[in-house]
């Protein structure tokens, strides 16, 4: 049960008392209604209790925000859902990476290559794919 007497968003959702035992209560608080609604389209309602009441206390909090961007990514995206988010950042920072290569490769035209060893050396494990 929230602090302010009113059923959590799930016990809302769902219609139905919100007792002080309420799994969802902590996570989905009342004026957070779409948070759970996304999670219970994509997850069901049963499946998120059960999961909830396997974990720890410690790990709960962080399963919803996981659950939450999860069922909201694959509200927006039903085929790849937060996949195809993670897939597209990473084709971005592949490209800024390759441009800031060029830039550091031209840069070493007008000021001499081994100026510019100490810069590539530096790059990060993986920078050259």
């Amino acid at each position: 049960m929230s602090s302010t007497n009113s059923p959590c968003a799930a016990c809302k959702f769902l219609r139905r008392k919100c007792t002080q035992e309420c799994v969802f209560a902590p996570y989905f608080p009342p004026d957070q209604p779409l948070k759970f609604s996304n999670v219970h389209k994509v997850f069901g309602a049963s499946n998120v209790a059960k999961l909830l009441n396997e974990l720890n206390a410690a790990q709960r909090e962080d399963a919803v925000n996981s659950l939450a961007y999860e069922a909201e990514y694959r509200l927006r995206d039903p085929v790849y859902g937060c996949v195809g988010l993670i897939s597209l950042l990473q084709q971005k920072l592949r490209q800024v990476q390759d441009d800031l290569l060029n830039a550091k490769k031209e840069l070493s035209t007008y000021i001499g290559p081994s100026a510019m060893i100490p810069i590539i050396n530096l790059q990060p494990p993986g920078f050259f794919h």
